[in-house]
This record gives C-alpha cells, sequence and structure tokens, in this order.
C-alpha cells in the first residue's frame, strides 16, 4: 500500500508555515549538504523578496566522514551559485563517556551553533515530518513521557536567537521530488545507510512495514507528538504553580519545603521535582532515583540527612527543606583567589568547585564600600576553622559555626562558604554579612556581592 498523495512542498507552502518574523534581522539555515536542507535554503532563497531579511547558511563540519571537507566545499559552492553568504564550522564530536557519536555530534552542533547567533537571529533546520516521526518512536522505545514524546518543537530558543523548524508538515517525499524538479544535487551521507544507530534502524527497517499497515503512519504519529507537546505545556504549567507555593528564595535558587510538597499527589510531586530540577539546570534522574526522593529523602525523619545523588547533582535534606546541589568531587579548602577590582565590571568569579562569586558595584545597603576595597588586596577563601566576624550593626564577633547555625546553613555548603578578604582580614562572609566598618555608607558607591553555588 503506498503512502497517502501530499500537495507537495513548494516555497508558497513554506511560507504559510513560517511564524511572523518582524522582529528579525537574520534568517539562518542550517545547511547539512543533504537533500533537506538543501531544499530549505533554496526555497527560503526564492522567497527573499517577501522575506526582506538577511539569509545565511552555516554548515557544521563534525569531522566524522573523510570526505567532510569536500562536503563543505560542495555547501559553499551552492550557496555561491545561490548568492548566499555561508559560513563554515569545524567542530570536536568526539562523545563523552557514556555518550552514542549521534549524540555527541548533536551536542558539538548546537554547541556551535549556539555561538555563532546573536540577539535578532533566526535559524531554520530542515526536520521534516518522517524525522518527527522517528524521533517520537525513538523516545516511546526509551520509556519518555510527554515532554520527551512531544518530539522536536517547531519553535524553540537558540541562546540569544529563534530556532524554527518549518518543515515538520513536509514529509521526505515531497521534499525529495521538490529537489529532483529543481534539479538541485545534494551529498548523500553514506552514514544515512546505516541500520546499527536506532534512528536508521527505525526509518528503514520499521517505519516501512508500519507504512505498508497505515499510509498515514508518520502524519498520525506527528500529530500524536502535538498532543504530547500540550500535555506537557499543561504539565509545566501545573509545575510552575506548584513550585511558587512550594519554595522559599534562597541561595542556589532556593529550597523546596518538605511539608508543603508531601500535600501534593505522588505524581505532582515528581511533576514539580522534575521541573525543579530542569529549571536549576541539572540532568534530570532516572525513574528508579526519582523515586528514591519521594522514599527515602520526602519521607525520612526530620533529623536525618538523606541523599540522593546521579553525576552532576545531588538531592538532600536538611532542616524540613529540600535542596538540590551541585556535586563537587574535588575540593581546595586552601585555596585562594585573587580578586582585581577591574573584575567587578565582569561580576562573574569561578571558584575552584565550579560555583561563581558576582560582584558589580552599585549604591545600597548590604554592599561593601567600594573606596575600602581599594585600600588592600582582595581575594576569596574558604573556612579553615576558628574564623571569626563582627558583623555590621552587631556589637560583638561571632564564629563562623555560629553564624551558619543562625542562618541554617546546610552543613554540605559550610566548607564552600566564599569567604571575602581584604589582605587578611576577613570582611565579609558572601551571602550572609559584611564585617562591621566595611559596608558602604547611604548614598556611597558599593560592590554587591552574590554567590550562586
Amino acid at each position: 500500500m503506498s503512502r497517502q498523495k501530499q500537495p507537495g512542498f513548494s516555497p508558497a507552502r513554506l511560507l504559510e508555515t513560517l511564524p511572523p518574523l518582524h522582529q528579525a534581522t537574520r534568517l539562518w539555515v542550517a545547511y547539512s549538504g543533504g537533500c533537506d536542507s538543501l531544499v530549505l535554503l533554496h526555497a527560503l532563497a526564492s522567497l527573499r523578496p517577501q522575506l526582506a531579511l538577511e539569509l545565511r547558511a552555516v554548515h557544521v563540519d563534525h569531522g566524522l566522514h573523510p570526505q567532510s571537507a569536500q562536503w563543505a566545499d560542495h555547501c559553499r559552492a551552492v550557496c555561491n551559485s545561490l548568492d548566499l553568504p555561508c559560513v563554515s564550522l569545524n567542530v570536536d564530536a568526539a562523545p563523552q563517556t557514556g555518550e552514542s557519536s549521534e549524540a555527541a555530534a548533536r551536542r558539538a552542533r548546537y554547541a556551535a551553533l549556539e555561538a555563532l547567533m546573536a540577539a535578532g537571529d533566526v535559524i531554520c533546520t530542515a526536520h521534516h515530518q518522517d524525522d518527527q516521526a522517528e524521533t517520537l518512536l525513538l523516545q516511546l522505545l526509551r520509556g519518555a513521557g510527554p515532554k520527551g514524546m512531544a518530539a522536536m518543537p517547531a519553535a524553540a530558543e537558540l541562546g540569544p536567537a529563534q530556532l524554527l523548524r518549518p518543515l515538520l508538515s513536509f514529509g521526505r517525499d515531497e521534499l525529495r521530488s521538490y529537489a529532483t524538479t529543481q534539479g538541485l544535487a545534494w551529498i548523500e551521507d553514506p552514514s544515512n545507510t546505516d541500520v546499527g544507530p536506532g534512528r536508521n534502524y527505525l526509518r528503514h527497517q520499521v517505519v516501512p512495514v508500519l507504512r505498508q499497515r497505515w499510509p498515514a503512519v508518520d502524519r498520525v504519529l506527528c500529530r500524536s507528538a502535538r498532543h504530547c507537546g500540550e500535555a506537557a505545556e499543561l504539565l509545566d504549567e501545573l509545575a510552575a504553580l506548584d513550585l511558587a507555593a512550594a519554595r522559599e528564595p534562597g541561595v542556589g535558587g532556593g529550597v523546596l519545603v518538605i511539608s508543603r510538597l508531601l500535600e501534593l499527589s505522588t505524581a505532582r510531586q515528581k511533576n514539580l521535582l522534575r521541573h525543579w530540577l530542569h529549571g536549576l539546570g541539572f540532568s534530570l534522574p532516572s525513574e528508579a532515583k526519582l523515586q528514591h526522593i519521594l522514599s527515602d529523602v520526602l519521607l525520612a525523619a526530620p533529623d536525618a540527612a538523606p541523599c540522593v545523588a546521579w553525576p552532576g547533582v545531588a538531592v538532600r535534606r536538611f532542616r524540613g527543606g529540600l535542596y538540590a546541589v551541585r556535586e563537587v568531587t574535588a575540593f581546595a579548602a586552601d585555596a585562594c583567589v585573587p580578586v582585581e577590582l577591574d573584575q567587578l565590571a565582569a561580576r562573574s568569579i569561578q571558584l575552584p568547585d565550579g560555583s561563581r562569586v558576582e560582584m558589580g558595584t552599585g549604591q545600597g545597603a548590604m554592599k561593601l564600600s567600594l573606596a575600602k576595597l581599594r585600600q588592600a588586596p582582595l581575594s576569596i577563601r574558604f573556612r579553615q576553622g576558628g574564623e571569626s566576624i563582627q558583623p555590621a550593626g552587631r556589637s560583638h564577633h561571632r564564629s563562623l559555626k555560629k553564624l551558619f547555625q543562625e542562618a541554617d546553613v546546610p552543613p554540605w555548603w559550610r566548607p564552600r562558604q566564599p569567604l571575602l578578604y581584604a589582605a587578611d582580614e576577613l570582611v565579609a562572609v558572601v551571602n550572609l554579612c559584611i564585617s562591621e566598618g566595611w559596608a558602604a555608607e547611604e548614598g556611597e558607591s558599593g560592590v554587591g556581592v552574590v554567590w550562586q553555588p
């Protein structure tokens, strides 16, 4: 049974799928040299009068094929024939531990594209209906939830730019027919025929069988992906409401109040935790790890200190609060980080454990006197034991131990808490207090200091 007849791809139909681009200044096409991206490039080139935008192509050379340099030359030649500028980027697509070659190439490609983008840019990729159907099947076979099975969104952010996938409503055969009719010449990547990778196996071995029984399978799967996307949006909206009710502001993105979490159903707890962790920039836990958080952390005794960890992150409990903490494998407590005053304009200083101290000039309360800071060399150090400070406005010195206890600083953060020194004088415990005599006076220019663990 053949695939159902489609109206066919054309630049006019492509124009109908594009969202308004009134705020855009440049339109990029991610051009691999293959048929799909060539069709997108060719069609958009023909639409330049209607779009009234600067159109550019960008080619990413992953260095994975012996002929990749020739492919880059081919892409530049095609762009020259269309009177389009073409930027060629070389990336290191070496896989990280546990990463597939396909995932490594994708990670390197999108990182390079993001670095190229500027505010006002829009970049289009040539993912089409068949790609979307394959992505949904892959996610389904991985046990993904609605967010994963939503597959690829038609629009997303890529750094300062907007990423569009305007071909998601067009099938591979439609694009191939257009390319043939227009006499376009494209590159066939031999790796696309290798059925080892999961996507290629689905493309060559599974989807054709499904099409024999259900000719519209690609379009139907894409409709399911859209439904999953809408469901995922609703879950995100619910999670945002639950997060606002459960979170108390604080260091590191705040803390979740466990008693408020326990008022929610198990499904909403899981949904909230995923949303919270994703918003903090952490990788998401496996289903098993997530269940451990619910059973071993949320339900632990009040005086217990349970921890559930996975690469790069740990979820901990402390005094009724739930914390997500970036895991630090090695930390030199005797480290000393010099702070130059010209760094204040940069507003960001990276510490040995990977966390950052943000510093900026301005006026207001709880800021250090800029004039006094200029009188001595500055450095950020860490707790050695026995330190004390007289907080501004208080009459006596307090040990750091007492300060941490009073402020309910979790024990795992205490060794990493940045201490700002002027010469050998402790002038601020970042995020907690400024030493007496070092705070900016009212109306005086001061320096604010914030730790982002």
